[in-house]
């Protein structure tokens, strides 16, 4: 399904200087269909109760499903992908340890893709439910 061929370590120094790193996101695998990444739940992702954030949950989902847009964008095409919408639906609270998300194609078409990103703690119980939508478009736009 990607049209890129990455590695982990790739996908890891390619978001050096952004969010992603400055909240500790690792990216952990690249499946046939999938990506998946992990994130600290520490003074970095905490809310002021000491528990995930939710927007450090949505950043997570977000991270995850732009990669494996870019991914499925062939090289010799110059096109971005770009975050149009995403939802979150915040299941249960995490005070610390990490969590673990995975995205997955819902539609991959011409201009846009919608992306469903599960996130997971520690004991694989479900924390967040998000989907994303991605707007194809020209890079030089």
């Amino acid at each position: 399904m990607f049209a890129k061929t990455v590695t982990v370590d790739s996908l890891q120094s390619f978001g050096e200087n952004s969010i992603a790193h400055h909240i500790g996101i690792e990216f952990t695998e690249i499946g046939k269909d999938y990506v998946s990444a992990k994130m600290p739940v520490d003074k970095r992702t905490h809310q002021p109760f000491g528990i995930l954030h939710g927007g450090a949950s949505v950043v997570l989902a977000e991270t995850l499903g732009s990669i494996a847009s870019f991914l499925t964008i062939p090289e010799n095409e110059n096109k971005h992908a770009v975050g149009l919408e995403i939802n979150a639906n915040h299941l249960r609270p995490v005070k610390e340890g990490y969590v673990y998300g995975t995205v997955r194609p819902i539609h991959i078409g011409r201009t846009t893709h919608i992306w469903d990103i599960r996130i997971t703690n520690e004991e694989n119980k479900l924390v967040c439910i998000s989907r994303l939508t991605v707007a194809i478009v020209n890079a030089d736009r």
